[in-house]
């Protein structure tokens, strides 16, 4: 398949994104309300996705991704400008609910697509590249956020996330052919269960919660840890790390697809890799120290989660795609979460240093559970 057909659908992975990323980054100076009601503000969107991904991620198997895909991006595109029309900053936790019940819709429809349109033997690069646009959506998003913030207030933020969704609807309705629902044997929750609990689920869904963890940490306590020497390079820092998890992507599908990298071996790799970015911040002092931590956290990350993806698609029979990428993709968003959390919460009990390596040691932990050898029967 083209790249005309899976462009919108990168493009829609970069819009749930920096949906999530642009807004959060800015609730902290929107609202006077509670530490409570600002956590919740931040962790609605995520919790949309959570509960709903598996649930949409299985009506696209049964109706076919195509209408979930569109469906999903013209309620986002509504979700974002409701807030803008309504113009009550009480509606901001509202909306963004909405707008994680929209992505929690469009977001699994494009990883099924991109698995459906793309031969087998090319899932590594396409992969690659839905995966260099989601993270470039996740650590550019809080700058791009922060730049429509400062000239238009969260107004201007919900106008251009409603701009940018519909454009990507309407140019996904022109370039992405209708794939149909496949024919599918009738599936028992023992069935669901077995298939949700295997190796082949199993672990690369975990170095894709693992890399989304890395990432997460890395745009939200990289800063912290470059403070002394400005924004500036604090924001340069997250830049280096965006940019190399984009560039490696592509290069390391195409390794995949060619025969040259085992999926096991290359995401038990980039998540060593990942953990030495972790365990060089927190214990190397100075500016080069940190930019090296930044590019090999940020390559490392960026090696796992096309292999991820792609693994997941080589073990799910197509007519389960949409069901398995939206409860993989539940766990990015655990991911997501649970990384800062994990992190701020030990740098509260010890220092920034022992958050960080406590998650080096978890990035360690996952790249062993991945790249451990499957037991043989008999």
């Amino acid at each position: 398949m083209s790249h005309r057909a899976t462009a919108p659908l990168y493009a829609a992975g970069f819009v749930t994104a920096f949906g999530a990323h642009g807004i959060a980054a800015g609730l902290g100076g929107y609202t006077h309300a509670s530490l409570l009601t600002l956590g919740l503000l931040l962790a609605v969107y995520d919790g949309a996705e959570i509960v709903l991904k598996p649930l949409f991620g299985s009506l696209a198997d049964r109706i076919g991704p195509r209408p979930v895909l569109l469906g999903g991006l013209l309620a986002f595109t509504l979700a974002s400008a409701a807030f803008v029309i309504s113009g009550n900053p009480a509606t901001v936790g509202v909306a963004r609910l909405a707008q994680g019940a929209s992505a929690a819709a469009f977001s699994p429809a494009a990883s099924a697509l991109v698995a459906r349109l793309t031969p087998t033997t090319h899932h590594g690069r396409a992969f690659g590249g839905y995966g260099a646009w989601k993270g470039l959506g996740y650590t550019t998003g809080p700058l791009l956020g922060g730049v429509l913030i400062s000239f238009g207030g969260f107004t201007a933020l919900f106008a251009a996330l409603a701009a940018v969704a519909l454009t990507v609807a309407i140019w996904a309705a022109f370039a992405v052919p209708a794939v149909p629902p496949l024919p599918k044997t009738r599936q028992t929750l023992r069935d669901l269960t077995r298939r949700l609990t295997s190796p082949g689920f199993l672990r690369p869904t975990a170095a894709l919660s693992a890399t989304t963890a890395a990432v997460a940490v890395g745009v939200g306590f990289l800063p912290v840890q470059a403070a002394s020497w400005g924004p500036l390079v604090s924001g340069a820092a997250v830049s280096c790390m965006a940019a190399a998890a984009a560039l490696i992507q592509p290069l390391v599908g195409k390794a995949r697809d060619t025969g040259r990298l085992h999926d096991t071996t290359g995401m038990a790799t980039g998540l060593l890799v990942a953990a030495a970015g972790y365990a060089v911040a927190a214990t190397v002092p100075g500016l080069i120290a940190l930019f090296a931590a930044a590019i090999a956290i940020g390559a490392g990350a960026g090696a796992a989660t096309p292999l991820g993806f792609a693994a997941l698609a080589a073990a799910t029979e197509p007519e389960h795609l949409g069901q398995t990428m939206g409860s993989a993709e539940v766990g990015r968003e655990l991911g997501d979460a649970g990384g800062p959390l994990l992190v701020g919460a030990i740098a509260t009990a010890t220092t920034l240093s022992g958050g960080l390596l406590a998650l080096t040691a978890v990035l360690g932990t996952a790249a062993v559970a991945v790249g451990r050898p499957r037991a043989q029967n008999g």
